[in-house]
């Protein structure tokens, strides 16, 4: 009896087993090369197959030895091509040919390399694989961990078995076993995973790399880590521990209406683990129920919706592609979980400018940061369109909900009607009172909060009175200070040999400034300043323990380019300052830059401190 091996066949360990019962007593077992060349290369990629498939072959070596079968290997080594292409049957053809050189007995647990061979004639002999065999879908090893309250498990070898448990914002991440976990055990519950998502028709393999796999099973998100990726082998199993109705949350009946008016751009926002994707499932369930076309866009694939709610992962790992077939699609809603990177930015920018309702889950301290994400990667008109509505979870309820709008306007705070430009507001959804302004302001994008405390200098004030500061400045010879009193009154403060010549003849220089800021503004000398003298200034100086990050500013001939990445994230709001003093507000561009046009206002005050030698920090606003 010649029998012939396939690297399904091998990897489940079904030739030693038959061979120790007794059906293959005396046989030839010849082992493809191509089975061989496909195990190595599984190995080498970190795969568990490679390594289980390589040790039944040294069971069989055994068993030769033994004198119970004897142990040939035929053929020639696949190339690198047919390795790459075994999940399209490459090798399979490969192993399908050696049997009919031979005309041997092919052993497969590949139900369609059975079918395939029965269909070319050859001698078949099938076995179910494992999982299958032993009675059908019997869950996972690692769900013994899991109690009702258990949110996660993080299990690694060397450590005490570890979980997340408790009520959503109210989670401890806790030891919930004695002994410390083998790395056999480990390699043990990773087979175990591996092969149950495989074999059930409710888990697949999202992501199968070197060093990481991740496994979706049922409600269990898995991934396991092993080196070189990590330095350790690890599995953390994720599941949700609640499923809601929208009905559940605060502003449902509201948000409902609003969700069916028409065709939203909404993010869903808050920090890890506040329940941003229950509420977001949740969403997807209300709007499948109300005549709705919902799919999802995820990677992985862990959004526990409906039969009847497709979930589409990344097309070739790329999502502009998975948009581009949803496009044909034509869903009324999508939910993208999540949007996090520039390229989710556009995808999501470029599906809700198609037409499509978008409902997005970003991670965000504030509800703020969900939309200030989007600057830098949007253009900024456009976000009113993308986005018009922002929803804020904390500890699993909606706590913020914010209207996102536009107008041309002049911002809160400036009087001047010839300071009008396109403001995007960021109003209190239940109260509809503004709580943000976006704009453009001296060519940089600013986010003004309008809620300041009374008695505190709010984001438009210093934006004002660093302004004044800057005009008086490039006309005075001596220090300058600025105090606003009001929204639109300020007192300038310069040294006595100036006051005449910022006031101008007859006053035409200083009501020239007060046209262009739209502000009346009152000059006195130093010595008339409560306190008296120039020592008594405001500082801005940054506080004990918030210096910010230095940085070291290129001047190139069009612009001084700083670079904030090692301060903030592309999007973030940021002051930027010398010596501790406060030079300008600023968002963070693509590639973590700040980029100042050169003959601007700022860029030449930027420019002194730079060849003064001061000392350039960056500093979260």
């Amino acid at each position: 009896m010649n029998i012939v091996p396939d690297t399904s066949a091998v990897v489940d360990g079904r030739v030693s087993e038959r061979v120790e019962s007794g059906a293959y007593d005396g046989a030839t077992v010849t082992v493809p090369e191509a089975v061989v060349g496909e195990l190595e290369w599984q190995a080498n990629e970190g795969h568990d197959t490679g390594w289980e498939g390589i040790e039944e072959l040294q069971r069989l070596i055994g068993l030769a030895e033994d004198g119970t079968i004897t142990v040939e290997y035929h053929g020639a080594r696949p190339d690198a091509g047919q390795k790459r292409d075994a999940d399209e049957g490459e090798i399979d053809a490969i192993v399908r040919d050696v049997a009919a050189d031979l005309d041997a007995t092919l052993l497969t647990s590949d139900v369609v390399q059975a079918e395939v061979s029965k269909a070319k004639g050859l001698a078949v002999e099938y076995v179910e694989p494992r999982r299958r065999e032993a009675g059908g879908d019997e869950g996972l090893e690692i769900e013994r961990f899991f109690d009702e309250t258990t949110m996660s498990v993080h299990l690694r070898a060397g450590a005490n078995p570890k979980a997340k448990r408790g009520a959503i914002g109210d989670m401890h991440y806790e030891t919930i076993g004695d002994e410390v976990t083998s790395e056999a055990e480990m390699k043990e519950f990773a087979h175990d995973v591996m092969e149950t998502a495989r074999a059930s028709p409710d888990g697949f393999v999202e992501l199968d790399e070197r060093g990481m796999t991740i496994v979706q099973y049922r409600s269990y998100r898995i991934a396991v880590a092993r080196p070189p990726f990590a330095d350790g082998f690890e599995i953390t199993a994720v599941r949700p521990i609640v499923k809601t109705d929208l009905d559940d949350y605060e502003f449902a009946s509201d948000l409902k209406d609003r969700l069916l008016e028409r065709q939203r751009g909404v993010l869903i926002s808050g920090a890890p683990g506040a329940g941003k994707s229950t509420f977001a499932q949740a969403v997807a369930e209300f709007l499948a129920s109300h005549d709705n076309a919902v799919k999802t866009m995820e990677k992985p694939r862990d959004l526990q919706v409906g039969s009847d709610i497709t979930q589409y992962t990344a097309l070739g790992g790329d999502m502009a592609k998975t948009a581009d077939s949803l496009l044909l699609v034509r869903p009324d809603y999508t939910i993208y979980d999540e949007v996090r990177k520039t390229d989710d930015f556009e995808v999501f920018a470029d599906m809700r400018l198609a037409g499509v309702g978008m409902v997005g889950v970003v991670h965000a301290t504030r509800a703020i940061d969900a939309l200030q994400r989007l600057v830098g990667r949007v253009e900024l008109g456009m976000i009113p369109q993308v986005v018009d509505t922002v929803v804020y979870i904390e500890a699993g309820r909606v706590d913020t909900v914010y209207d996102v709008t536009t107008e041309v306007k002049v911002p809160e705070g400036l009087t001047a009607e010839d300071l009008a430009r396109p403001v995007i507001q960021i109003s209190n959804f239940e109260t509809g009172t503004p709580a943000y302004e976006i704009y453009t302001f001296n060519r940089q994008v600013v986010t003004v909060p309008l809620d300041g405390d009374e008695g505190s200098e709010t984001g438009v004030s210093r934006l004002a009175r660093k302004e004044v500061e800057r005009e008086i400045r490039s006309i005075a010879r001596g220090h300058v200070e600025v105090e606003l009193n009001g929204q639109n009154e300020a007192v300038v403060y310069v040294e006595d040999d100036d006051i005449s010549y910022v006031i101008g003849k007859g006053g035409g220089r200083i009501s020239d400034v007060e046209d262009r800021l739209g502000i009346d503004i009152d000059v006195r000398t130093l010595d008339e300043r409560p306190g008296g003298g120039s020592g008594g200034g405001e500082s801005d100086a940054t506080p004990t323990g918030s210096e910010g990050t230095v940085v070291t500013p290129e001047v190139t001939s069009k612009h001084v380019v700083v670079d904030a990445g090692a301060a903030a994230e592309v999007g973030q709001t940021v002051e930027v300052r010398a010596d501790g003093e406060y030079l300008f507000t600023a968002t963070v561009g693509r590639g973590g830059e700040i980029q100042v046009s050169r003959g601007s206002a700022i860029a030449d005050e930027l420019e002194h401190a730079i060849d003064d030698k001061r000392r350039i920090t960056v500093v979260s606003a």
